[in-house]
This record gives C-alpha cells, structure tokens and sequence, in this order.
C-alpha cells in the first residue's frame, strides 16, 4: 500500500480511464446482498445500476440505455426522473443548469461536486464553482447521482451529493456509431463515434454539433439559439492480459466551442402574458461566446485481484465572454435590468427604452463583456484493497488530490443607443475598469473509505479532510496589471468531514440503510469567513415486492452556517461574494418505484417508472440580505427555488422491433424570494406539468429511425424570474433522425 509509488509513477500530469477493460458486470441475480466482489473503478462512482442500488446511501444510475430513450441533449430533463434533484431552467435548452441536490442552493449549480470521469469539471470548483461550462449529456454514456451519506469520498461539496458523468468508453471491438436529427427551430444534431481494442492498444474518438435558431423571437428577426461543437478522443496503451501485474495508461483529449446568443433580459409579468416567447430589442447584442479545454491522463496499476492503484492528472482551461445587456440609463438615472423588469410601474421610461420603443441617448444602454478566463488542474490518486475473512469482506479505500484552480476577470462596458428599434455602439469602455482580478483556490484533499460486510450488515464509515487556500488579487486601480496599487486577500480552511452509513438486508427484497455525515461547502476568499457546515441524515429502504422494485428515502440537512452568493445569474452583482445566511433545516422524502405491467410477455415489455420528492426548507434565525435571490428573511421562511412537491412519471413499450417512450414530469410552485405563507404573485413561478414523448423503430440491428417531442401538450409555463424577468421554458417541438451503428 504504497501511497508514493503512485504519486511518483511517470506521465502523471493528465488523467485515466480504463474502464474499456474493466467494465462492471451486473450480477445474473440482482439481490441485496452479495455486493463484496464489486469493486469500484476510480472514474466511476458506482459504474452500474447493482452497485447503485447497494451503496450505504442513496444513489441512482441513469444507463446508456435509460440515456439512450429520449437522447436528450438538456441535462435537467436527464435528470427528472431522479428523485432528490430539484432544478430550475433558464434558457430552455439545459446550456447552464441549476441544479440543486437535497435542497442546496441551485444557483448555477455551484454546491454540487460536479464530475467528469471522476475529474472535477466546474470552471474553477474551489474558487468559482458555478457552472457556467457544462459538458453535453449527448455524448456521455452515464451518469451517476450520488446522495446522502458514505460521500465522503467526493468532495469539496458533500452536503447534497455529488454528479459524475461518464463520458463514452473506448469500446472492446471495432464499433461506431452515427446519430443525426433535426426538428423544430432549426434544431439539430449530428453526432459521431468510432473505436476499437487490441491486446494492447485501444481507441475512441467522436465529434458532437448541436445547434439551434433558438424558440424566443427577437423584433429584428435575428437568431436567438446557439451552436456547440464538442470533440473527444481516447488512445488507451495496456500490458499484456497474460502480464502478472496489470498495467494501463489512457490519454484524454476533449475540446467544445460555443455561441450563444443568450441573454439576462426577460420580460414583464405583463408582457410575459401576453407574448412569453419575445425578447425586448434591447438584448439583441447579447452572445456567449467560449471555448473550453481538457487533457487527462490516467494511469492503473493492478498488482492483483484484490490491490490496485489509479492515478488521474487533469488540466482543464475554459475561457468565455458574455456580452450582455446590464444596465439601461435615463435622464442620466443609471437601473440594472433586474430592477426595471421586477418594477416597470417606477422605470416607465427606462423599459421603453429596454423595449426599443423610444429612441434613447447615445451610452443608454450598457453592455457588460462579462470576459473571464479559468484554469483547474491537479493530480489525484486512488488506492483499492479489499480482503476476505469467514463470513466477512473487507474494502480500504485511500484517496488523495492536490489541485488548483483560477477565476481571472478582465471586464469592461461599452455604450450603445437605440434608434428605430436597431442598438449602435456608441463607447468603448476601458478594458478591465467592470472587473480586474484574479480568484485562486489552492487545496489538498484526502479521504479515507473502510467498508466492512458481515453477514448482511455492511458499514461504511469514512473521513475526508480538506486543506484550503483561497486568495483573491484585485487590481481594480491598474488595468495593465503592473502591480500598482494591488489589493489582495487571503482565507484559509483546514476542515475533518466524517461519516458513516449502514445496509442491512434483512432478506433478498427487503434491506434497510442509511447514514449521518458532516456537510461542507468552501467559503469565499474573504478573510475569516466560515465554510458552509450542515450535519444531514438519511434513513431508507429499498424493497421488492413481487413485480415491483422500489427505494424509500427521508432526509434532513441541518445547516448551522448556509452560504449564499451575490451572482448575476440570480439578480445580483455578479460579485460572487458570499455571505452568512446562518441556520437552516432541510428535510424531505424520495420515492422512486419500478414496475412491468407486462412481465409475463415474451415479445413486449411495458415498463413504468414513478418518483417523487418532498422537499420542506425552513430558515432558523432572521437576517438581512441585499442580495436578490434573498432578500430580508425571517425565521420560518423558506429557501428560495425549491419547490415542495415533484414528480416524474415514465411508460415505455418495448418490443425487438420499436419503442414508444412517454414522460410526464410535474414540477411543484416555488418562491423567487425567501418567505413564508402564500406566495405573492411578483414572487411566484407557478407549478407546470410537461410531457415529452419519444419513439424508436429499428429497421434493422444497425438501422433505426428516432423521433422526439419536448413539451408535447405545448404547454406555456414559466421557469423562473431571474436572472432579470420571467423566462418561458422550451414550448412544443419535434425532431426526426437516423441511428447508424457499426
């Protein structure tokens, strides 16, 4: 158990991925009780359904084949039938999630571990985690949810959970495949994948487009969607199967371009009425423009069947400029967008001006070139070593990383006027003078997993610690950044998370688990300020109950320090700093229920699916907030975002030659700002219910045709009212394709 060894193996700047060689098998019986010979590879946090459905605590799988149904490309309708995970939408094509887990704040989905073949994938995770880059759903292969207790092995964020997704594997055969459709909007995808194994070699290299006019109509006509490029490949070198100890080294190289011509501004609750999917003049500059880069290198080391040693370095680079309408001027009184769209009673003139129904004076509108660059690198190591006694097995799990991160932000403003509906530029402003800094994390994070099975009970107590540095240099006053006049701060964290969790299997088809852990999020680079801290719990069950299989789950978070942020996303600043929001109690349910109506049939299976959460948020103390998505709060309210109820219900019928695949999801009212009682209605998203449909026939076992529909009862509904109006979700549409395998 040399820890050194695989800190000191060569080539370890980059990242691995072996699982082409090492795929874990379901069980030809999948009971409840035999879960010792599962051993988990270091890029997966579970790598199939079996070992989800046996973790110590809550977890849940979605397959290739549950991926596969409806080829989103949207993560958030990825994940609706997940129960635990609540999110809400902003652009109607899942291009920058929030999702929340168990109740954290979902703002840009920023107290979530997010992952990538087990690599850290938010921008800069420590220092600037909200997920303004989030890989393609397309092209990934799984993905795994991981709640509640026994996370102590994934950090930093561990009060909610964390999200892994496992990007498409080097293949154990010469295969491919090529999938393109087109539909409503001009939207359309094509995407292509080939690879193959030898003894010793292995290969995988694919090509994702996804574009869109986009579904909000702008006055000018002009395009309101995006286009995303995404290109992957994978070169895997492993020793002989006959060697005594095994050995593989993978090379990663991803690299995505996007533009999108999205924006901040949404409407009025007045215009949202009566035209939900317009977009005022004033927003017709806006574009996202960005570029993000990942190169991984991963190394395994097998000494045998019960001892291994994998080792990940990464590096990723992602750079993007959002210029986008921030604030609009009149009379030489200077409003954010935000204020003038909650209350266009007091900004009469200024939402005309927003509208482009008034001509305006030149620098009346203020396009912000939200311009920031972000790196995040580091190595990490993970040693497996499991042993066996009478009627017991033991796991050792030992992981370490050290990593670095980095938000830098050189800003500016410019000035444009509108005229006749058209914006002209009209200044340029001084590059860096909206924001010149640079935001770093250093950290060091180690964790330690014991799992013991006897009989069937299994234990799993665990500790993670984490060593932090966060620094911020300000350089506010001197946009050449020669040093002069620099401000700079530092904050550090040296924190122990424990826990512990449990399953007992008191037969094949009933067990019971669950679990206590220490929740921990960073805090910011102010000095002295204090992490994020919750102390959650979990009790549950997961049964079978003739035909059908099942998992019932109560939780409840005690936070005794939550954070929030000022984010632009919800309204604010966009100053990321952070502040004490203080005690909150998180507590709800989760229900997620399979059953085959059809079981007995030899040629059709009629599958369905029901999950549904409860969530209940309730702030203990009362405080002030000048951030939007706050506000003043009182004991009692309740956390913004969340609704109380969800439900995702799912029928497929299946048979050799097609599919036919419906979905119904149910998403509960939520407030915008923390409260309590009834919710006013400048305050209130209201509940919807969407339907999507989709349908496969295959032709032949390399041929199969596809069809889509999102939002199929064209429902109109509203997703939110940040960052600044109310934003409609994707109204009906639908699209054709081809799936061509080989």
């Amino acid at each position: 158990m040399n820890v050194k060894l695989a800190l000191l193996l060569p080539g370890l700047i980059l990242g691995v991925n072996l699982q082409a060689q090492e795929k874990t098998k379901e069980k030809p019986k999948d009971s409840i009780t035999s879960l010792d010979e599962v051993i988990i590879n270091a890029n997966t946090i579970f790598g199939s359904k079996y070992v989800a459905r046996n973790r110590t605590g809550s977890a849940y799988y979605l397959s290739p084949e549950e991926l596969k149904k409806f080829s989103y490309t949207d993560i958030n309708r990825a994940l609706r039938s997940v129960p635990g995970v609540n999110f809400y939408e902003e652009d109607g094509f899942g291009l920058r999630p929030n999702i929340s887990l168990r109740g954290t704040s979902p703002e840009r989905s920023a107290k979530i571990s997010l992952m990538e073949d087990g690599v850290l994938i938010a921008p800069a995770p420590y220092s600037a985690p909200s997920a303004y880059y989030f890989p393609s759903v397309a092209r990934m292969q799984a993905v795994e949810i991981l709640k509640g207790s026994s996370q102590v092995q994934y950090g930093p964020f561990t009060t909610g959970g964390a999200i892994n997704m496992i990007s498409a594997q080097i293949p154990d055969s010469f295969s491919g495949e090529i999938r393109a459709n087109y539909g409503s909007f001009n939207t359309s995808q094509f995407h292509a994948r080939v690879g193959e194994s030898k003894p010793t070699l292995g290969y995988m290299v694919e090509y994702l487009n996804y574009n869109s006019n986009g579904f909000k109509d702008l006055p000018d006509n002009s395009n309101t969607g995006f286009d995303i490029n995404e290109v992957v490949a994978k070169f895997r070198v492993n020793s002989k199967a006959e060697a005594k100890t095994q050995q593989a080294l993978e090379i990663k190289f991803q690299y995505s371009d996007e533009i999108s011509n999205e924006t901040y501004l949404g409407l009025t609750e007045e215009d949202f009425d009566s035209s939900p999917f317009s977009r005022y003049a004033s927003s017709q500059e806006d574009q996202m423009n960005a570029e993000h880069l990942q190169l991984m290198l991963t190394h395994k080391l097998q000494f045998n069947k019960n001892f291994r040693i994998t080792t990940n370095g990464y590096y990723n680079k992602f750079k993007r400029n959002w210029y986008k309408l921030d604030d609009v001027i009149f009379n030489g009184e200077k409003e954010k967008i935000a204020d003038v769209v909650s209350n266009p009673e007091s900004f009469t003139n200024h939402l005309e001006i927003l509208k482009g129904n008034i001509n305006s004076s030149d620098d009346a509108l203020l396009v912000k070139a939200n311009n920031r660059a972000y790196i995040s690198k580091g190595i990490q190591t993970k040693l497996d070593y499991h042993w066996y006694g009478e009627n017991i097995f033991h796991d050792l799990e030992i992981g370490l990383r050290y990593h670095y991160d980095e938000e830098d932000r050189f800003q500016w403003e410019d000035g444009y006027n509108i005229l006749n509906g058209n914006m002209s530029l009209t200044s340029l402003g001084e590059r860096g003078a909206q924001g010149n800094r640079i935001s770093s994390a250093t950290a060091f994070a180690g964790s330690i997993m014991y799992k013991v099975k006897y009989n069937d009970l299994t234990l799993t107590p665990g500790l993670r610690y984490e060593n932090i540095i966060l620094q911020r240099d300000n350089y506010s006053d001197d946009p050449s950044r020669t040093g002069f006049g620099l401000s700079s701060r530092e904050n550090k964290v040296d924190i122990f998370i424990p826990g512990i969790g449990f399953n007992y299997a008191f037969t094949k088809e009933i067990s019971v688990f669950g679990g206590v852990h220490k929740g921990f999020s960073p805090p910011s680079n102010q000095e002295g300020q204090k992490p994020e801290e919750s102390i959650n719990y979990e009790l549950g069950s997961r049964f079978v109950i003739g035909n059908v299989r099942g998992e019932l789950v109560g939780f409840y978070n005690d936070y005794s320090n939550l954070l929030g942020s000022d984010l632009a996303a919800t309204g604010g600043t966009g100053s990321l700093e952070q502040f004490n929001a203080g005690e909150v109690a998180v507590s709800g349910l989760e229900l997620l229920l399979n059953y085959d109506l059809l079981s007995k049939n030899n040629k059709f299976s009629l599958p369905l699916t029901f999950g549904y959460t409860f969530t209940n948020t309730e702030f203990l103390n009362s405080f002030g907030s000048t951030d939007a998505l706050w506000g003043e709060v009182t004991e009692g309210d309740q956390l913004p975002y969340i609704p109380k109820h969800q439900f995702n219900l799912m029928l497929s019928l299946e048979h050799k030659k097609y599919e036919l695949n419906i979905s119904g999801r149910y998403n509960g009212e939520f407030r915008t700002l923390a409260g309590s009682g009834s919710i006013p209605d400048n305050e209130l998203v209201a509940s919807n219910f969407i339907v999507d449909f989709s349908a496969k026939y295959h032709f032949s076992k390399n041929l199969t045709a596809t069809g889509n529909i999102i939002n199929m009862l064209d429902e109109v509904y509203a997703v939110s009212r940040v960052p600044a109006g109310l934003r409609p979700g994707h109204p009906f549409g639908a699209n054709l394709g081809l799936e061509f395998r080989f």
